[in-house]
C-alpha cells in the first residue's frame, strides 16, 4: 500500500545528510552507496505500486486512503514492511562499508610490507 514511502523518507534524509556533511566525509562514510540503494529501492517499489494500481495520479494518491477503514492497515504495513526494508537496506550498506574498509586496510598493510 505505502511501504515504499519509508525507504523514500530515509532516502531524502540521506540526501540531506550528504549535502550537510560535505564531500570528504560523505566519501569516507560511503553515503553515496546508501543513497543509491535507498533511491533505487524507492523507485522500484513505487513503480511496482503504480503497476498494481495502489498509487494513482489523483488525490489522495494512495488508494488505501480512499476508505478511512484502510488507513490503519496501510500505516501498519508502512511501519512493518517499509521499516523492515529500510533496516535491511541500511544493514546491507553497513556490511558493504565494513567489508570495503577491512579490504582497504588489508591492501594498505600488504603495500607497506612490499615497500
Amino acid at each position: 500500500m505505502g511501504c515504499f514511502i519509508v525507504p523514500g523518507a530515509e532516502a531524502i534524509a540521506a540526501t540531506v545528510l550528504m549535502k550537510k556533511l560535505g564531500r570528504e566525509r560523505t566519501e569516507k562514510l560511503k553515503l553515496k552507496w546508501l543513497n543509491v540503494m535507498l533511491w533505487g529501492g524507492f523507485i522500484v517499489l513505487a513503480v511496482e505500486h503504480v503497476w498494481h494500481g495502489e498509487v494513482v495520479p489523483w488525490p489522495p494518491f494512495l488508494t488505501a486512503m480512499e476508505n478511512p477503514a484502510d488507513i490503519a492497515p496501510m500505516l501498519h504495513e508502512m511501519a512493518i514492511i517499509g521499516g523492515a526494508m529500510s533496516v535491511a537496506i541500511t544493514l546491507t550498506w553497513a556490511v558493504m562499508v565494513s567489508v570495503y574498509n577491512a579490504m582497504s586496510r588489508k591492501d594498505e598493510t600488504a603495500n607497506k610490507v612490499r615497500a
